[in-house]
Protein backbone atom coordinates (compact mmCIF):
# COMPACT_ATOMS: atom_id res chain seq x y z
CA UNK A 1 0.00 0.00 0.00
CA UNK A 2 2.82 2.37 0.85
CA UNK A 3 4.36 1.61 -2.57
CA UNK A 4 1.07 2.60 -4.34
CA UNK A 5 0.77 5.96 -2.61
CA UNK A 6 3.41 7.78 -4.70
CA UNK A 7 1.81 6.38 -7.85
CA UNK A 8 -1.60 7.66 -6.85
CA UNK A 9 -0.12 11.08 -6.12
CA UNK A 10 1.61 11.11 -9.48
CA UNK A 11 -1.59 10.15 -11.29
CA UNK A 12 -3.56 12.82 -9.42
CA UNK A 13 -0.96 15.43 -10.21
CA UNK A 14 -1.02 14.40 -13.86
CA UNK A 15 -4.79 14.70 -13.94
CA UNK A 16 -4.66 18.10 -12.31
CA UNK A 17 -2.04 19.26 -14.79
CA UNK A 18 -4.08 17.89 -17.69
CA UNK A 19 -7.23 19.57 -16.41
CA UNK A 20 -5.37 22.82 -15.92
CA UNK A 21 -4.06 22.73 -19.46
CA UNK A 22 -7.50 22.47 -21.11
CA UNK A 23 -10.11 25.18 -21.50
CA UNK A 24 -13.17 25.70 -23.71
CA UNK A 25 -14.26 28.72 -25.68
CA UNK A 26 -17.97 29.26 -26.29
CA UNK A 27 -19.20 30.53 -29.68
CA UNK A 28 -20.42 33.66 -27.87
CA UNK A 29 -16.95 34.50 -26.56
CA UNK A 30 -13.45 35.58 -27.40
CA UNK A 31 -10.58 34.22 -25.28
CA UNK A 32 -7.20 35.76 -24.52
CA UNK A 33 -4.32 33.71 -23.10
CA UNK A 34 -1.96 35.58 -20.76
CA UNK A 35 1.48 34.53 -19.56
CA UNK A 36 2.88 36.55 -16.70
CA UNK A 37 0.49 39.37 -17.62
CA UNK A 38 1.39 39.48 -21.30
CA UNK A 39 -0.98 38.47 -24.11
CA UNK A 40 0.38 35.39 -25.85
CA UNK A 41 -2.67 34.22 -27.80
CA UNK A 42 -6.08 35.44 -28.95
CA UNK A 43 -8.63 32.70 -29.62
CA UNK A 44 -11.71 33.48 -31.75
CA UNK A 45 -12.72 29.95 -32.76
CA UNK A 46 -15.00 28.04 -30.35
CA UNK A 47 -13.92 24.61 -29.01
CA UNK A 48 -11.36 23.03 -26.68
CA UNK A 49 -7.94 24.69 -26.45
CA UNK A 50 -4.70 24.20 -24.49
CA UNK A 51 -2.59 26.38 -22.24
CA UNK A 52 0.41 25.89 -19.99
CA UNK A 53 -0.81 25.13 -16.48
CA UNK A 54 0.24 27.45 -13.69
CA UNK A 55 2.06 29.72 -16.12
CA UNK A 56 -0.83 30.85 -18.32
CA UNK A 57 -4.34 32.03 -17.55
CA UNK A 58 -7.36 32.73 -19.77
CA UNK A 59 -9.75 35.70 -19.86
CA UNK A 60 -13.05 35.71 -21.75
CA UNK A 61 -14.77 38.57 -23.57
CA UNK A 62 -18.36 38.73 -24.88
CA UNK A 63 -18.57 38.82 -28.69
CA UNK A 64 -22.37 39.20 -28.90
CA UNK A 65 -24.21 42.33 -30.05
CA UNK A 66 -24.88 44.61 -27.09
CA UNK A 67 -27.14 47.60 -26.56
CA UNK A 68 -26.57 51.03 -25.09
CA UNK A 69 -29.96 52.33 -23.99
CA UNK A 70 -29.76 55.54 -21.92
CA UNK A 71 -32.08 55.80 -18.94
CA UNK A 72 -33.21 59.33 -19.84
CA UNK A 73 -33.49 61.29 -23.12
CA UNK A 74 -30.76 63.77 -24.02
CA UNK A 75 -31.46 67.46 -24.71
CA UNK A 76 -30.16 68.79 -28.06
CA UNK A 77 -30.52 72.05 -30.01
CA UNK A 78 -31.65 72.12 -33.65
CA UNK A 79 -30.66 74.60 -36.35
CA UNK A 80 -33.66 76.77 -35.37
CA UNK A 81 -32.27 76.95 -31.82
CA UNK A 82 -35.09 74.77 -30.52
CA UNK A 83 -34.56 72.32 -27.70
CA UNK A 84 -35.63 68.74 -28.35
CA UNK A 85 -35.49 65.64 -26.19
CA UNK A 86 -33.89 62.72 -28.03
CA UNK A 87 -34.28 59.13 -26.87
CA UNK A 88 -31.91 56.84 -28.77
CA UNK A 89 -30.18 53.49 -28.54
CA UNK A 90 -26.99 51.99 -29.98
CA UNK A 91 -26.07 48.47 -31.08
CA UNK A 92 -22.38 47.55 -30.79
CA UNK A 93 -20.02 44.61 -30.32
CA UNK A 94 -16.35 43.81 -29.86
CA UNK A 95 -14.57 43.02 -33.13
CA UNK A 96 -10.86 43.30 -32.20
CA UNK A 97 -10.54 41.82 -28.73
CA UNK A 98 -6.81 42.54 -28.39
CA UNK A 99 -7.24 46.20 -29.21
CA UNK A 100 -10.29 46.28 -26.94
CA UNK A 101 -8.19 44.96 -24.07
CA UNK A 102 -5.30 47.32 -24.69
CA UNK A 103 -7.56 50.39 -25.10
CA UNK A 104 -9.99 50.01 -22.21
CA UNK A 105 -8.52 47.08 -20.31
CA UNK A 106 -11.37 44.91 -21.51
CA UNK A 107 -13.75 46.84 -19.27
CA UNK A 108 -17.18 47.08 -20.91
CA UNK A 109 -18.29 49.88 -18.58
CA UNK A 110 -15.42 52.08 -19.73
CA UNK A 111 -16.12 51.18 -23.36
CA UNK A 112 -19.81 52.06 -22.99
CA UNK A 113 -18.96 55.45 -21.48
CA UNK A 114 -16.64 56.27 -24.38
CA UNK A 115 -19.14 55.09 -26.97
CA UNK A 116 -21.97 57.02 -25.35
CA UNK A 117 -19.91 60.20 -25.39
CA UNK A 118 -19.00 59.64 -29.05
CA UNK A 119 -22.64 59.06 -30.01
CA UNK A 120 -23.83 62.12 -28.09
CA UNK A 121 -21.22 64.31 -29.74
CA UNK A 122 -22.27 63.03 -33.17
CA UNK A 123 -25.97 63.55 -32.46
CA UNK A 124 -25.37 67.04 -31.09
CA UNK A 125 -23.39 68.00 -34.20
CA UNK A 126 -25.99 66.64 -36.61
CA UNK A 127 -29.00 68.06 -34.77
CA UNK A 128 -27.31 71.45 -34.79
CA UNK A 129 -27.31 71.35 -38.61
CA UNK A 130 -30.87 70.06 -39.09
CA UNK A 131 -34.36 71.39 -38.50
CA UNK A 132 -36.98 69.78 -36.30
CA UNK A 133 -38.81 68.52 -39.40
CA UNK A 134 -35.60 66.91 -40.68
CA UNK A 135 -34.89 64.90 -37.52
CA UNK A 136 -38.53 63.90 -37.01
CA UNK A 137 -39.29 62.59 -40.47
CA UNK A 138 -37.56 64.17 -43.47
CA UNK A 139 -33.89 63.24 -42.97
CA UNK A 140 -34.03 61.02 -39.92
CA UNK A 141 -32.45 57.95 -41.54
CA UNK A 142 -29.76 60.11 -43.12
CA UNK A 143 -28.89 61.65 -39.75
CA UNK A 144 -28.69 58.24 -38.09
CA UNK A 145 -26.40 56.84 -40.78
CA UNK A 146 -24.05 59.83 -40.56
CA UNK A 147 -23.86 59.50 -36.78
CA UNK A 148 -23.30 55.74 -37.03
CA UNK A 149 -20.43 56.06 -39.50
CA UNK A 150 -18.75 58.79 -37.50
CA UNK A 151 -19.12 56.88 -34.24
CA UNK A 152 -17.96 53.63 -35.84
CA UNK A 153 -14.80 55.34 -37.07
CA UNK A 154 -14.00 56.36 -33.48
CA UNK A 155 -15.10 53.02 -32.04
CA UNK A 156 -12.67 51.10 -34.25
CA UNK A 157 -9.86 52.69 -32.25
CA UNK A 158 -10.91 50.65 -29.19
CA UNK A 159 -11.69 47.46 -31.11
CA UNK A 160 -15.46 47.99 -31.23
CA UNK A 161 -17.92 48.24 -34.16
CA UNK A 162 -21.05 50.40 -34.08
CA UNK A 163 -23.71 48.39 -35.89
CA UNK A 164 -26.69 50.70 -35.59
CA UNK A 165 -27.85 54.00 -34.12
CA UNK A 166 -31.58 54.60 -33.82
CA UNK A 167 -33.91 57.27 -32.47
CA UNK A 168 -36.78 55.95 -30.41
CA UNK A 169 -38.40 59.33 -29.82
CA UNK A 170 -37.82 62.99 -30.61
CA UNK A 171 -40.00 65.36 -28.60
CA UNK A 172 -40.13 68.88 -27.26
CA UNK A 173 -39.67 69.57 -23.56
CA UNK A 174 -42.96 69.67 -21.65
CA UNK A 175 -42.98 73.46 -21.31
CA UNK A 176 -42.55 73.95 -25.03
CA UNK A 177 -44.89 71.14 -26.10
CA UNK A 178 -48.01 73.02 -24.96
CA UNK A 179 -47.13 76.17 -26.91
CA UNK A 180 -46.19 74.14 -29.98
CA UNK A 181 -49.46 72.25 -29.76
CA UNK A 182 -51.44 75.47 -29.50
CA UNK A 183 -49.60 76.94 -32.49
CA UNK A 184 -50.20 73.82 -34.56
CA UNK A 185 -53.85 73.78 -33.49
CA UNK A 186 -54.22 77.43 -34.50
CA UNK A 187 -52.61 76.73 -37.87
CA UNK A 188 -54.95 73.80 -38.45
CA UNK A 189 -57.96 75.93 -37.55
CA UNK A 190 -56.82 78.59 -40.00
CA UNK A 191 -56.47 76.01 -42.75
CA UNK A 192 -59.85 74.49 -41.87
CA UNK A 193 -61.55 77.91 -42.02
CA UNK A 194 -59.90 78.65 -45.34
CA UNK A 195 -61.08 75.31 -46.75
CA UNK A 196 -64.60 75.98 -45.48
CA UNK A 197 -64.57 79.43 -47.07
CA UNK A 198 -63.33 78.02 -50.37
CA UNK A 199 -65.97 75.28 -50.16
CA UNK A 200 -68.75 77.83 -49.55
CA UNK A 201 -67.56 79.94 -52.48
CA UNK A 202 -67.45 76.90 -54.71
CA UNK A 203 -70.94 75.88 -53.57
CA UNK A 204 -72.28 79.36 -54.39
CA UNK A 205 -70.64 79.22 -57.80
CA UNK A 206 -72.19 75.80 -58.50
CA UNK A 207 -75.64 76.97 -57.35
CA UNK A 208 -75.40 80.12 -59.47
CA UNK A 209 -74.37 78.08 -62.49
CA UNK A 210 -77.22 75.63 -61.87
CA UNK A 211 -79.73 78.50 -61.59
CA UNK A 212 -78.40 80.02 -64.81
CA UNK A 213 -78.70 76.71 -66.62
CA UNK A 214 -82.24 76.30 -65.23
CA UNK A 215 -83.26 79.71 -66.55
CA UNK A 216 -81.71 78.95 -69.93
CA UNK A 217 -83.46 75.57 -70.12
CA UNK A 218 -86.83 77.05 -69.10
CA UNK A 219 -86.47 79.90 -71.57
CA UNK A 220 -85.54 77.52 -74.35
CA UNK A 221 -88.45 75.23 -73.45
CA UNK A 222 -90.87 78.20 -73.39
CA UNK A 223 -89.55 79.35 -76.77
CA UNK A 224 -90.04 75.89 -78.24
CA UNK A 225 -93.51 75.62 -76.68
CA UNK A 226 -94.55 78.99 -78.09
CA UNK A 227 -93.14 78.03 -81.44
CA UNK A 228 -95.06 74.74 -81.45
CA UNK A 229 -98.19 76.53 -80.23
CA UNK A 230 -97.86 79.11 -82.96
CA UNK A 231 -97.39 76.38 -85.57
CA UNK A 232 -100.43 74.57 -84.19
CA UNK A 233 -102.54 77.72 -84.21
CA UNK A 234 -101.44 78.40 -87.75
CA UNK A 235 -102.37 74.90 -88.86
CA UNK A 236 -105.71 75.14 -87.04
CA UNK A 237 -106.45 78.49 -88.67
CA UNK A 238 -105.57 77.03 -92.03
CA UNK A 239 -107.89 74.09 -91.45
CA UNK A 240 -110.67 76.41 -90.26
CA UNK A 241 -110.16 78.62 -93.27
CA UNK A 242 -110.21 75.66 -95.62
CA UNK A 243 -113.37 74.30 -94.00
CA UNK A 244 -115.03 77.73 -94.03
CA UNK A 245 -114.21 78.14 -97.67
CA UNK A 246 -115.97 74.90 -98.58
CA UNK A 247 -119.26 75.70 -96.78
CA UNK A 248 -119.43 79.13 -95.12
CA UNK A 249 -123.01 78.71 -94.02
CA UNK A 250 -122.39 75.42 -92.21
CA UNK A 251 -119.22 76.81 -90.65
CA UNK A 252 -121.14 79.82 -89.30
CA UNK A 253 -123.83 77.47 -87.97
CA UNK A 254 -121.25 75.23 -86.25
CA UNK A 255 -119.46 78.20 -84.71
CA UNK A 256 -122.79 79.50 -83.37
CA UNK A 257 -123.55 76.12 -81.84
CA UNK A 258 -120.21 76.12 -80.12
CA UNK A 259 -120.87 79.63 -78.81
CA UNK A 260 -124.29 78.57 -77.51
CA UNK A 261 -122.73 75.58 -75.77
CA UNK A 262 -120.14 77.71 -74.00
CA UNK A 263 -122.61 80.49 -73.18
CA UNK A 264 -125.41 78.40 -71.72
CA UNK A 265 -123.18 75.96 -69.93
CA UNK A 266 -124.36 77.17 -66.50
CA UNK A 267 -128.02 77.85 -65.74
CA UNK A 268 -127.12 80.67 -63.41
CA UNK A 269 -125.49 82.64 -66.21
CA UNK A 270 -127.36 85.81 -67.21
CA UNK A 271 -126.94 87.63 -70.50
CA UNK A 272 -128.56 90.87 -71.64
CA UNK A 273 -128.71 90.97 -75.44
CA UNK A 274 -130.95 92.37 -78.14
CA UNK A 275 -133.15 89.49 -79.40
CA UNK A 276 -132.74 90.79 -82.91
CA UNK A 277 -128.98 90.46 -82.81
CA UNK A 278 -127.11 87.97 -85.01
CA UNK A 279 -126.26 85.89 -81.95
CA UNK A 280 -129.86 84.52 -81.88
CA UNK A 281 -130.41 84.17 -85.59
CA UNK A 282 -130.44 80.38 -85.39
CA UNK A 283 -133.07 80.51 -82.59
CA UNK A 284 -135.51 82.30 -84.90
CA UNK A 285 -138.11 80.28 -86.77
CA UNK A 286 -136.99 79.60 -90.27
CA UNK A 287 -138.81 81.60 -92.91
CA UNK A 288 -140.58 79.77 -95.76
CA UNK A 289 -138.23 79.20 -98.61
CA UNK A 290 -135.09 79.55 -96.48
CA UNK A 291 -132.47 76.81 -96.41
Amino acid sequence: MERMFPVIIAIAASLLLAAGSLFTVDQRQFAMVFQFGEVVDVIKAPGIHFKIPLMQNVRYFDRRIQTIDPEAPELFNTREKKNVLVDSFVKWRVTDVERFYKSVGGNETVAVQRLRQTINDGLRAEFGQKTVADVISGKRDEVMEIVRKRADSEAQKIGVAILDVRLKRVDFPEKISDSVFERMNSERRTVANQLRSEGSAEAERIRADADRQREVILADAYRQAQQLKGEGDAKAAAIYAQAYGKNPEFYAFWRSMEAYKQTFHNKSDVMVLDPSSDFFKYFKRAQPGSR
